[in-house]
């Protein structure tokens, strides 16, 4: 029987990468984004290889979330898989000089959007005592760095809404999962530093992780046999000791 996987954020980075490989071992997909057009490229290039259904939506408008889910058609209704990966970091300033709409941003997607989502599905994946749920969180929900602040405590909010979950479900048998990397070469970076040479120099100097990387661990996760489930697992590149010790080459 295959099972079914619903994706946030499908459109790029770590999304994108999980889709691609989520495809190659015949998982049905639920893609969901902001961009339709995106979505559409990552649909055609996948529904060779198994049943592709996109969904054209933004997390932080919550009953945009709730309807779009609802809308599935019949035979896609049944989630057996849901990774919540939608994600942003915006800016990088100091508390003190911190811009609200950036905090709005972070706060609404990070957070809000992942239980926006987790609520429209989890009901389903109750009723059946079974499923598997993976929140994307980040090493910054592991260690606040200097003016991360905001960002760390949403990525904090993530962490805690897992373990939540996890004592939660863990009656039904659903299996949850936080996956937390550490420096990721997406284009995460141009959206937090809002484009720009930044953005760039963030990977320079050293081998970043690449999204078929955490792909690949989310892969590992979702295939353990039904008695095991990787709880909690942090993944830098080896260039990396801790958020703020990168060792680069110069």
């Amino acid at each position: 029987m295959k099972k079914t996987a619903l994706i946030t954020g499908a459109t790029s980075g770590i999304g994108r990468a999980t889709a691609h490989l989520f495809a190659k071992h015949g998982i049905n997909l639920i893609l969901c984004g902001r961009r339709q057009e995106r979505l559409e490229i990552v649909k055609k290039a996948l529904e060779k290889e198994t049943d592709v259904v996109t969904l054209n939506f933004d997390v932080r408008h919550k009953n945009e979330t709730l309807d779009a889910i609802a809308s599935l058609p019949e035979n896609f209704k049944t989630i057996d898989i849901l990774i919540n990966n939608a994600g942003n970091a915006h800016g990088l300033d100091p508390i003190q000089d911190g811009n609200l709409d950036d905090w709005d941003a972070m706060m609404d997607i990070n957070v809000k959007g992942l239980l926006y989502v987790s609520k429209a599905i989890i009901p389903q994946m109750t009723e059946r005592k079974s499923g598997h749920i993976i929140n994307i969180g980040s090493s910054a929900g592991k260690e606040v760095y200097p003016k991360g602040n905001v960002y760390c405590a949403s990525k904090h909010a993530v962490l805690a809404i897992t373990e939540g979950m996890r004592i939660d479900l863990n009656e039904f048998g659903i299996k949850v999962t936080a996956i937390n990397p550490g420096l990721v070469e997406t284009e995460f970076s141009k959206v937090r530093f809002k484009g720009g040479e930044q953005a760039d120099s963030v990977y320079k100097g050293y081998k970043a992780l690449q999204a078929e990387d955490i792909a690949e661990i989310i892969h590992f996760a979702v295939t353990r046999p039904t008695h095991v489930n990787i709880a909690d697992l942090l993944v830098f590149p080896t260039a990396q000791a801790s958020s703020t010790i990168v060792k680069k080459e110069h």
